[in-house]
């Protein structure tokens, strides 16, 4: 029997698990490391030696308990982040991740400087703080000294398989969501590279197949793990899709974390044509991921449950749309569907009478709104596609999944796992070294379906057109 140790690095911390050959997770082999974020913004720049220690002891502590021989490694880690280190592999810069925005007035900078329709179309992203360009033109205009200091650029996958395997080389799914990737060419766009003055010797290496061994230290202290490869490093929205069984254009995944995103899995080439509102990344060299992200999901929603006292029951209580308020949700700034770089958040229509249910009412509303206009662009690439919702934060509410089945006017199904990443980066292993079939055979039992009530759904068009006109103004 094939055993193979899956990790999964988020926002909220580090899962690793056991996984069979046929992917079914070994019961008691799941150990997790919570990492505790107020805001978003907590998220924004982080200590990447710290995280890496994490997944160490996480992975000290599920091997504690576990003398099984592992043969595959799989790893889901977040999309987006940026660390420079020196010759010596040591960080010149903090960790940044898609939560930062400092870089908003560089992404500015680049709209104006560059064709950015033609750029979207090639790297499948858009000018934005959150991506690479921006932020390299930010570190090396107010962050000099570190930039001059700095050799290599790298995600956090890359920095933790530099620590672990000896290896600085990025996968295609990790590169592919730099906003410095072709996506045609499955390779850096080095004509971008060029243009934006970035030294081509400071990209990692892109493998398409990865199959590196750990380096001995860490064989030598798991010696479980002493044989195994790692075979797989994936973005944790792509592995998500496929953890949650959405791996064809007739599945949308639509999931809530402390962020959100809708995204469409499927084998084949990126789109001819992207919408202004979506990016499109790789799950890996046969398979695209279309989509849209929203900055802010759970995590403003439970930023409002501790700072308001509301009563639960209140939200299922009021009607659509009744509270006479309109949200731009964009706590933690926008990137789907306008990519504005300037984005704050707002509540517009207050009144002395208004409560805090219903402030966290219309939040609820306001964000679905945001995947409403989301969706509408995926209909172009995934045309009457089915959307099944995932996500601790919609399992804790089921008044949100009704809004947003109501908002979209699409029934809403609701199911999978859980720890959807840590899965989907496991089957994707297994599918690489043929242990299992195509993820596209894999399913997930579905737990309810939320059917949309459509006089609820036309008064929610009038809130979503309230919302955009403001949007518009502002």
């Amino acid at each position: 029997m094939t055993f193979l140790l899956s990790i999964d690095v988020g926002t909220s911390g580090v899962r690793v698990a056991l996984f069979d050959e046929r992917g079914a997770s070994v019961p008691g082999a799941q150990t997790r490391n919570r990492r505790a974020f107020t805001t978003v913004s907590d998220f924004a720049e982080l200590d990447a030696d710290q995280i890496v220690a994490e997944v160490i002891e996480t992975i000290d502590e599920l091997l504690a308990n576990s003398a099984r021989q592992i043969d595959l490694i799989a790893i889901s880690a977040f999309w987006h982040s940026l660390i420079g280190i020196d010759a010596n592999g040591l960080p010149t810069t903090p960790l940044l991740t898609w939560a930062d925005t400092r870089a908003a007035r560089f992404a500015t900078a680049l709209r104006e400087n560059f064709d950015e329709r033609e750029i979207h179309a090639r790297t499948g992203c858009r000018f934005h703080p959150s991506y690479w360009p921006a932020k390299l033109h930010w570190l090396k205009h107010e962050h000099r000294e570190k930039f001059l200091k700095t050799r290599h650029w790298l995600g956090f996958a890359e920095y933790l398989c530099l620590r672990l395997f000896g290896e600085r080389a990025t996968s295609i799914s990790m590169a592919s969501a730099t906003g410095l990737f072709n996506q045609r060419e499955c390779d850096w766009d080095w004509n971008l590279v060029r243009d934006l003055d970035i030294s081509e010797e400071a990209l990692p290496a892109i493998s398409p197949q990865i199959n590196a061994p750990l380096s001995d230290s860490f064989a030598s202290r798991w010696p479980t793990l002493a044989e195994a490869r790692l075979v797989t490093i994936v973005g944790d929205g792509a592995a998500n899709n496929i953890g949650a069984g959405c791996s064809t254009k007739d599945r949308i995944a639509l999931m809530i974390g402390t962020s959100g995103a809708m995204r469409v899995v499927f084998a084949g080439d990126p789109p001819a044509e992207l919408a202004p509102a979506l990016w499109s990344y790789r799950v890996n060299q046969q398979r695209v991921v279309v989509g849209g992200a929203l900055s802010d999901g759970g995590g403003l929603v439970q930023w409002m449950a501790d700072s308001l006292k509301f009563d639960q029951t209140e939200l299922a209580a009021l009607e659509p749309d009744a509270h006479g308020l309109t949200v731009l949700p964009f706590w933690s700034g926008e990137r789907s569907p306008g990519w504005s770089s300037d984005a704050r958040g707002g509540i517009f229509g207050l009144r002395q009478k208004t409560t805090p249910g219903e402030i966290v009412r219309a939040t609820l509303e306001a964000i679905a709104y945001r995947f409403a206009l989301i969706a509408r662009a995926l209909d172009e690439v995934a045309p009457n596609a089915t959307i099944f919702a995932s996500g601790n934060a919609l399992r804790s509410s089921p008044v949100w999944l009704q809004i947003i089945a109501d908002v979209l006017g699409r029934p809403l199904l609701f199911g999978g796992t859980a720890e959807a990443s840590i899965r989907g980066a496991a089957l994707l292993a297994l599918e690489a070294v043929g242990k299992i079939g195509t993820i596209e055979e894999d399913s997930i039992a579905i737990e309810q379906v939320f059917e949309p009530d459509l006089s609820r759904h036309a008064c929610y068009q009038q809130g979503l057109a309230r919302q955009e006109e403001l949007y518009r103004r502002l």
